[in-house]
């Protein structure tokens, strides 16, 4: 494994002197840097998890924690940089983040907070013999058939999506922004502009004017001035002091909601009405978890607000007619005969248009571009400028991607070899697993293949997008599977399971590593890291869902696990069960509207109007949670809407400032945008942390009120 320097240019990607290493010790990364990368980045993880399943049962959200893991990484080796013979650089944070998160999204990769849990909820009329739940070593067995294919076939992605293609990877471009601040690097993604003669024939088109070497290289970017080293000191200082005091926040509600349970469900509503309504009983009441605040400003004001369009229709509307109209007559948090599972149909159908349009349109996009123009040439066509001889000039970017040297890439041979090997173990590890009799080993195969298949729009999706739809992948594979094996509902589980497994790592690792090539890191040191992380995350991950499942019922009230039950009604409907009275009308009614307005989008993107138009998914999510997991989010997605005002907007005289202008103002000038995010990391794992000092004072019973 092999890493590059820190004096990295995106487009020109220095090729590195092995000898320097020896020569200047305190400037260079050297090769074997990334074993201290990777050790602590499955620390991290590890954490991050545990984290993640905590959250996962609950609500279904999973996060890559990218930004996250690069920053606990940053802040861990920070007090001990001048110790270090070897800094701690951005390159090696980039292998730390990409070992962290292949180790912190397993939950979902292996389908512990889905396809398992909704095998152990099947009765004898979904599977003859009932419930499926599988001990450790079966959890392992399964996590090790499906860990690896998905990283294996993103490699052959990386040089068309990346390289050539240029797709943006937001999340993966967001991290590289955030480690280049931590490290004092200018920013990755900022591009230069030149000057390139005109010329009719377009083979010399291409050409630029003036070598980028030669002292003429003009470009349209300012200057980018970083912080001195006493101005970044003070920053980090503030950025590391907001990490600390949410993350105490967060801890301390964690371990007093056990303490003091209610807590978790404030009545607000039933206060405000003076208990005139019991909103309570509709599921109305409000969990002041730091952590979903934290949650919220990741997401953003418009995710969280399709959310909480989602529970007003859903929970709001929906909920209250079919049980008055004798739809779902029973106790409203009922899976099977309460409104809590007739809307969770409807949520499952938003969720099935909105993904398979998506990925309707971006196989669309994908042949469109086979016939279209280039860039290059629209450039061409649309931005000359004439000079003062007459001669004609066009300014273009210099966005031709450069990628990493030969030495640097992972091969062909281990590609494909990796691939093969993947599929061959996936194949008879899903057959020790659940038997021959369950899924065929040529049935198995052909769900990899499919996977493979889906991944690629997957991919694609979150490269433009930055949603990566495993749930449309997922249920895509289900509806496929219900044609080839009608009737066995645990084989489209297990089906949907490795279809979600493939496209979920490989857009886990197209992200970083398009942080990676914009930081200039070495892709070989970035596939080792997650293949050594997701390898540690089948035990990891085993041993968190088995602790959870031990100490708490699954489902229950801690932990409902939506996403078990939106699996499990999925495969029942495509295998030709029964829906609950008159839903049907309102699934087909939903998915229809959802489509068209995934295709407003889509077609009028630079309307004004269609910013206005809920997204989908958030939509669904926000229906089949309930009304607690949202409403706290979208506090957050308030907090971070108004914060990124607050810095947008222009201050005068700031001396002057009182009350609380004048507490926020240093962490608005020195903080930024990035504080705030920063903020929202310290919630999220406050809690994803301490809940598993809640779950060890369960399992000895430590009292509580």
């Amino acid at each position: 494994m092999s890493i590059q320097s820190n004096k990295v240019n995106n487009r020109h990607r220095p090729q590195i002197n092995p000898a320097a290493f020896d020569e200047n010790p305190d400037t260079e990364e050297p090769r074997h840097f990334t074993f201290r990368a990777v050790g602590l980045g499955l620390l991290i993880g590890t954490l991050m998890c545990f984290s993640n399943m905590y959250f996962g049962l609950q609500t279904g959200w999973i996060s890559m924690m990218s930004l996250q893991s690069s920053l606990l990484g940053f802040a861990i080796f920070k007090p001990f940089q001048p110790m270090l013979r070897y800094k701690f650089g951005p390159i090696e944070n980039v292998v730390l983040q990409t070992t962290a998160v292949a180790t912190a999204t397993m939950p979902l990769a292996a389908g512990f907070v889905g396809v398992i849990p909704a095998m152990e909820l099947m009765t004898e009329s979904d599977n003859s013999s009932g419930a499926v739940v599988l001990n450790g070593r079966q959890l392992i067995l399964w996590s090790l058939g499906v860990a690896f294919f998905g990283v294996f076939f993103a490699v052959p992605l990386r040089k068309q999506t990346i390289i050539r293609e240029k797709l943006k990877f937001p999340s993966g471009t967001a991290t590289a922004q955030m480690i280049g601040l931590l490290h004092q690097q200018p920013d990755p993604t900022i591009r230069k502009t030149v000057l390139r003669r005109r010329y009719h024939n377009t083979d010399q088109a291409a050409q630029p004017l003036l070598d980028t070497h030669t002292s003429g290289y003009q470009t349209s970017s300012t200057a980018v001035s970083l912080p001195s080293s006493d101005n970044f000191e003070y920053s980090w200082t503030i950025k590391l002091r907001g990490l600390l005091v949410s993350f105490l926040a967060s801890s301390v509600y964690t371990v007093s909601s056990y303490f003091v349970p209610g807590l978790n469900a404030l009545p607000v509503f039933n206060w405000i009405t003076f208990n005139l309504i019991d909103f309570k009983s509709w599921m109305w009441y409000f969990t002041p978890s730091f952590s979903y605040i934290g949650q919220g400003i990741i997401m953003g004001l418009p995710t969280t607000l399709s959310m909480l369009l989602g529970c007003v229709v859903g929970w709001g509307i929906l909920s209250p007619i079919a049980f008055y109209a004798g739809w779902a007559s029973g106790p409203v948090d009922d899976w099977k005969t309460g409104s809590k599972g007739w809307i969770l149909w409807i949520s499952l159908g938003v969720m099935i248009a909105d993904s398979c349009v998506s990925l309707l349109v971006v196989l669309v996009r994908s042949f469109v571009k086979l016939f279209r123009p280039s860039v290059e040439e629209i450039r061409l066509d649309d931005q000359s400028t004439q000079d003062e001889n007459g001669e004609e000039f066009i300014e273009v970017e210099d966005d031709v991607e450069v990628d990493a040297p030969k030495s640097q890439q992972v091969s062909t041979r281990v590609a494909v070899g990796g691939l093969i090997l993947s599929t061959i173990s996936c194949v008879y590890l899903v057959r020790a697993v659940f038997g021959p009799e369950v899924l065929p080993k040529s049935m198995t195969l052909v769900a990899v293949i499919v996977a493979m298949f889906l991944s690629i729009l997957g991919v694609r999706a979150l490269g433009e997008t930055d949603l990566n739809p495993v749930t449309g992948i997922s249920k895509i594979s289900q509806v496929l599977f219900a044609g080839i094996m009608p009737g066995s509902i645990l084989a489209n589980l297990i089906a949907g399971g490795i279809a979600e497994a493939g496209a979920q790592q490989a857009g886990d690792l197209m992200q970083d590593l398009k942080t990676g090539h914009l930081l200039g890191a070495s892709p070989k040191a970035q596939f080792y890291g997650q293949m050594i992380g997701s390898f540690a995350s089948v035990f990891i991950a085993t041993g968190a869902y088995l602790l959870y499942r031990t100490v708490y019922n699954i489902p229950g009230p801690e932990f409902p696990v939506p996403t078990a039950q939106v699996w499990l009604d999925m495969s029942r409907l495509v295998n030709g069960h029964q829906l609950p009275p008159h839903v049907s009308e309102f699934v087909f009614g939903f998915a229809i509207l959802f489509t068209v307005f995934v295709l407003a989008k889509e077609l009028y993107p630079q309307m004004t109007w269609t910013k206005f138009i809920p997204q989908g998914i958030a939509f669904a999510i926000g229906m089949y949670n309930p009304p607690a997991f949202t409403l706290a989010r979208v506090i957050g997605g308030l907090i971070s809407h108004f914060w990124n005002q607050y810095c947008d907007a222009k201050h005068k005289h700031e001396h002057s400032y009182t009350g609380l202008k004048a507490w926020l103002e240093p962490y608005r000038s020195v903080g930024g945008k990035v504080f705030i995010v920063v903020v929202a990391s310290g919630f999220v794992l406050g809690e994803g942390t301490f809940a598993i000092v809640n779950m060890i004072m369960r399992a000895y019973n430590v009292p509580h009120f």
